[in-house]
């Protein structure tokens, strides 16, 4: 292939076509790496919104490492994997005593930051600090898979390592930040799964292309099934307010709030399985007395649909136990948005909030 001819249409190409996104207008370090932590996983219209909120609200690595837990998560809630927004304060808190709250310029204090792997220690040294290092992601081991024509699995280690090989040889010196967001913008926007061939400005140095093997490119591993559970939750409301709980560091979604439920047994009713995991989770009696809706949400290789109900106690009101949380208790339906909830949950609240059956819980 001639690389400098590649580089060169690229770079023009993506001059020509390049979103504009707020941290490409200021490449600042923290800037950048709250871009690439948020990207991961994430659609990038998505990533922009969220990417606003975040920087008015944390717009330093000092206001972060200073943030609590709850603030951030509850930021980040929509974005998933929430991992990321934990890893995130940490590092800031690391950046804060390790680095005078400098956000570091090498390649392998970037690294040693919790969450951080090699393409994003590669994008933000290379955005932000304008390093000759790769940054491959998703995108880029595609876009390289057709240009090389490669036939084993780019997701092998010998494939990404010939990829991330070819990637450091052509990197131009001059403008490394740049190519490293034009490939990946290209494999967004042009090479993408269904690729625009015949639009392609780089065409003519694709091997895959002149081969006519681009449908076969990349090369990758046969895809799982996913596995599809049922679930039930209940929404207790007693006088006016109602039951949430904060899960386990240990658990999926860990530290956020949720309504008690879990599982439908074999044998079970939705119904059936509200009142047992109430039982069980939090010693409580309740009857489900009105079906809100059925959430579906994904997380993983899992598709999840959860029955949802309108709860009342079936006896006595007595105060909870909690077995399967951290803490909990009764707030107002109103003040729910201050607290971050798993999709599925936080996709109930926006039903109810909706549907005028169940509005009028949320009036202070």
């Amino acid at each position: 292939m001639d690389e400098t001819g590649f580089t060169r249409a690229l770079l023009g190409w993506y001059d020509a076509n390049g979103r504009d996104l707020p941290w490409r207008r200021h490449p600042e370090p923290y800037a950048v790496w709250v871009s690439e932590i948020m990207a991961q996983q994430t659609q990038m219209d998505r990533v922009v919104e969220y990417h606003t909120r975040w920087m008015d609200r944390f717009p330093d690595i000092h206001s972060l490492a200073e943030a609590h837990e709850e603030d951030v998560l509850n930021l980040w809630e929509g974005l998933g994997y929430y991992s990321r927004a934990r890893n995130m304060r940490r590092a800031a808190r690391l950046i804060e005593e390790r680095f005078d709250g400098d956000f570091p310029s090498d390649i392998d204090s970037i690294r040693s930051l919790p969450g951080v792997g090699d393409y994003t220690a590669g994008a933000v040294a290379s955005i932000a600090f304008n390093r000759r290092e790769p940054a491959v992601d998703a995108n880029v081991l595609r876009v390289f898979a057709r240009l090389l024509d490669m036939d084993i699995p780019v997701r092998d280690r010998a494939g990404r390592n010939m990829i991330e090989d070819a990637v450091r040889r052509i990197i131009p010196a001059d403008r490394p930040g740049d190519f490293n967001q034009a490939i990946m913008e290209f494999g967004a926007l042009v090479c993408r799964k269904n690729p625009l061939c015949e639009t392609c400005p780089v065409r003519e140095f694709c091997r895959a292309y002149e081969g006519g093997t681009v449908p076969l490119r990349p090369v990758l591993p046969a895809s799982k099934q996913p596995i599809r559970i049922d679930m039930a939750t209940g929404f207790l409301v007693h006088e006016g307010r109602v039951l949430i709980q904060k899960r386990k560091l240990s658990d999926v979604w860990p530290g956020l709030w949720e309504f008690p439920g879990g599982c439908v047994e074999p044998g079970e009713t939705s119904e059936q399985a509200v009142r047992r995991e109430y039982l069980e989770e939090v010693e409580l009696a309740v009857e489900p007395v009105e079906k809100i809706t059925v959430v579906r949400y994904s997380y993983t290789r899992y598709r999840v649909t959860m029955d949802c109900f309108l709860c009342r106690y079936s006896g006595d009101p007595t105060e909870p136990v909690f077995h399967e949380a951290v803490r909990g208790g009764f707030v107002r339906p109103a003040e729910l948005s201050g607290y971050a909830l798993p999709s599925g949950h936080r996709k109930l609240v926006d039903h109810m909030l909706s549907d005028m059956r169940f509005v009028h819980l949320f009036r202070d």
